[in-house]
């Protein structure tokens, strides 16, 4: 049964989440994209997301990121989908971009930035943005992506305490998610060693994808890479759930299908939009509401 938006709007459980993502798309560049298969898969994820930060996306024409926006508006209908891409950033000739879809009826950017990495802390420094939240609660949100390179995974994550510094006196805000593959686990960074990073000795960071997660695709392998951290008591207040979205079993692919799309699984978070405390309407409010709207909706005579 398809409900109207109105109604959907006031549901337990319903639209009143706001699901926020990141996915490291493994190299996702044109020829990547261009594959059918692969495409079809990256919209089914992206459109379970309300704002996602891709990651590894090797595009620098922009192109490939074009051509997946406009493939997602087409798949999805519920409302129209915008883009905010940061410069290609790296030390080398090989360079990523961070790249957040994101869905413009629901969420606008204030303003982004990218962090000034005046001692080269980081291989790919932060592209920040905040954005408008649909909450009386937390009218604005910051999100701080970061995708660290293996070879300085505790340098780079030490380092994002600093950019969370630089983002609290920037915006004058503490509401933040830090998200990404930081590569925080296994032999990039023992366990031993994690415990001792500022964001989790430094009080107020919450995170919100365990130790013990699996973020990756392969069976051989079991790492928490990929993590989602809060920050801010207003956002910590209307966290819902967070987890790591294991789409070959939503979708029903092989590991070697799945392969083909990412090594890693998305990490989500979803947050309430409405504040904490407020039950949802009773099954009789509910039943009222709906028995209004069908004349109106014209499916009653």
């Amino acid at each position: 049964m398809h409900y109207p938006a109105m109604f959907l709007l006031l549901l337990p459980g319903g639209a009143e989440a706001f699901r926020i993502c990141a996915f490291n798309g493994q190299r996702l560049t044109l020829s990547k994209a261009a594959r059918e298969h692969v495409m079809d898969t990256f919209v089914r994820i992206l459109a379970r997301c309300d704002i996602m930060v891709l990651q590894e996306v090797v595009d620098a024409s922009g192109s490939a990121i074009s051509l997946l926006l406009r493939e997602l508006n087409r798949f999805d209908g519920s409302g129209f989908y915008s883009v905010l891409s940061s410069p290609s950033l790296g030390r080398s000739t090989y360079m990523e971009k961070y790249v957040y879809v994101y869905r413009s009826h629901k969420t606008q950017v204030l303003d982004s930035y990218v962090y000034e990495d005046t001692d080269d802390l980081f291989a790919r420094e932060p592209f920040v943005a905040q954005f408008t939240f649909p909450s009386k609660v937390l009218p604005s949100l910051v999100l701080v992506p970061l995708h660290t390179t293996p070879k300085a995974v505790e340098k780079e994550l030490n380092a994002l305490y600093d950019v969370f510094l630089d983002v609290s006196q920037r915006w004058q805000s503490q509401d933040m998610i830090l998200l990404g593959d930081f590569n925080a686990d296994c032999a990039s960074l023992p366990k031993k060693r994690l415990g001792e990073l500022v964001l989790r000795t430094q009080a107020g960071f919450q995170w919100v994808i365990g130790d013990e997660e699996d973020t990756t695709v392969r069976a051989s392998t079991r790492c928490a890479y990929d993590r989602v951290v809060l920050h801010g008591g207003r956002c910590q207040s209307l966290l819902r759930s967070a987890a790591a979205f294991n789409f070959p079993r939503s979708f029903g692919l092989t590991e070697e299908e799945a392969l083909n799309i990412s090594d890693h699984y998305p990490v989500e978070v979803e947050l309430n939009r409405a504040a904490p405390g407020v039950p949802p309407l009773g099954l009789a409010a509910l039943l009222l509401l709906l028995l209004l709207l069908l004349p109106r909706l014209g499916l009653v005579a």
